[in-house]
């Protein structure tokens, strides 16, 4: 007897599948509609209709979908984990997270599922989730080298660098030309704090690819140098992956409030809204939900494209600038702003010696430079990489270079920008105003 037979579904629930996957989704409700006739109560087809509903755009429409085809089947699997991977795109992390380990629990050698939680731990942010998954998948596949690298990675976010080290030596043995291997032992070493212990395989990196700004910038670490800014081609991607749940990371998981404390600035300042803004670093658009529209202009500048997306999904932002800030400033006409942000950003810009200038040049009279930075200490050097990969700036060294920049007045706060591995991350605020 075939399978057909058996299962008098299957054919429509195939024919489904291959014409969501090709966005063809007007056919593919058709031949739902034909399947759900065929056996109406069929979790399966309850399913697909959820994965259709969010390909074409209906959020509400597809927890419906698949909350029902959970209903149907509460321990199927395949039902349970698309109802989870949704809410974990959704950044609704806590239910997500409880659904994919239940998942887990139901199906604890298949990896497909094995493969959603896992992703699901990451997008949540919950380290110690992930790792427990990843050390699960190697005792189901022994030497799986992708399950190696991401097991690696998480050890060392999780200040494991001994173990991600060793890891990371042992994948480099099997493989000693492997790119991946090698950034991953080098991001490691620089992450626990020894940089010089990278610089073998910097140079084994700069052999293969002598051009490659970002094993240039590693490499200038493993000497011991500073840098003095981080390459696009590391901080745009790594933003990329990051754009989807880094709203809910941020603002819920490390309780970043800055957007919100500078938007307040400005509107009491400007409580028509009638001013311009420059916001740089704007990710994924904070600082403009929390202003919403202006009579005036409100534009983001940000390396990443993935980003910006998320960012122009709010409609207040007038136009995007996908490029590095210093060649933003560098490149912008003169008195255009009123406000210019860079919140959180700067960590990553590094030097900004001449940030600070270009600012106070495009600025309009009277106008105000609103940033944050990270705190070096006052006895160390004025740029410091500090080892989780961001800029930590001396406070007195930036009130000088906004004070010869021609700021006559400045306000600076000494804040906690953020929370981190459940500990503060303390900087300063600092507003700097143009003479009128």
């Amino acid at each position: 007897m075939s399978v057909t037979a058996t299962d008098p579904n299957l054919k429509h629930l195939n024919k489904a599948r291959e014409q969501i996957a090709k966005n063809d989704l007007k056919n593919a409700a058709l031949t739902l509609n034909k399947a759900q006739a065929v056996v109406p109560n069929d979790p399966r087809v309850f399913m697909l209709a959820g994965l259709m509903a969010e390909k074409s755009g209906n959020i509400k429409g597809a927890f419906e979908a698949l909350r029902r085809s959970v209903s149907l089947a509460p321990d199927w699997g395949p039902g349970l984990l698309e109802l989870a991977l949704l809410l974990a795109r959704q950044n609704q992390f806590q239910e997500a997270v409880e659904t994919a380990e239940k998942v887990a629990k139901l199906e604890p050698k298949n990896l497909q599922v094995l493969a959603g939680v896992i992703d699901i731990a990451h997008r949540a942010g919950h380290a110690e989730m992930a790792v427990r998954h990843l050390r699960r998948g190697l005792e189901l596949v022994p030497g799986d080298a992708m399950l190696r690298r991401l097991l690696a990675r998480d050890l060392s976010e999780q200040g494991k660098h001994e173990e991600s080290v060793a890891m990371w030596t042992t994948l480099v043995a099997e493989n000693p030309a492997d790119p991946q291997a090698l950034v991953g032992r080098v991001q490691a070493c620089i992450a626990s704090g020894q940089p010089a212990q990278a610089l073998a395989d910097t140079q084994a990196l700069l052999a293969l690819a002598p051009d490659d700004a970002v094993y240039q910038y590693y490499a200038q670490l493993a000497r011991g140098e500073t840098p003095a800014q981080q390459p696009a081609e590391l901080t745009g991607p790594l933003f990329d992956v990051m754009a989807e749940f880094y709203d809910m990371h941020m603002v819920r998981g490390l309780r970043y409030q800055l957007p919100k404390q500078i938007a307040d600035k400005i509107i009491a300042r400007y409580p028509d809204k009638k001013l311009n803004v420059l916001d740089l670093g704007c990710g994924t658009g904070l600082l403009g939900v929390c202003l919403g529209r202006l009579d005036g202009f409100l534009i983001g500048v940000d390396l990443s494209r993935k980003m910006v997306e998320q960012a122009a999904r709010h409609n207040v932002y007038d136009r995007f600038h996908t490029v590095n800030l210093h060649d933003a400033l560098r490149d912008t006409p003169d008195a255009l702003y009123e406000v210019i942000t860079a919140l959180d950003v700067f960590i990553y810009a590094g030097d900004i010696t001449q940030a600070i200038p270009d600012a106070f040049r495009i600025l309009a009279p009277g106008g105000q430079l609103m940033f944050s930075c990270e705190t070096a200490g006052e006895t160390g050097p004025d740029l410091a990489l500090l080892p989780a990969g961001r800029y930590a700036h001396k406070r007195s060294h930036v009130e000088a270079l906004c004070k010869a920049a021609g700021f006559d007045r400045l306000e600076v706060e000494e804040t906690v920008l953020r929370n981190e591995n459940n500990a503060p991350v303390h900087g300063f605020v600092v507003v700097a105003h143009k003479p009128a």
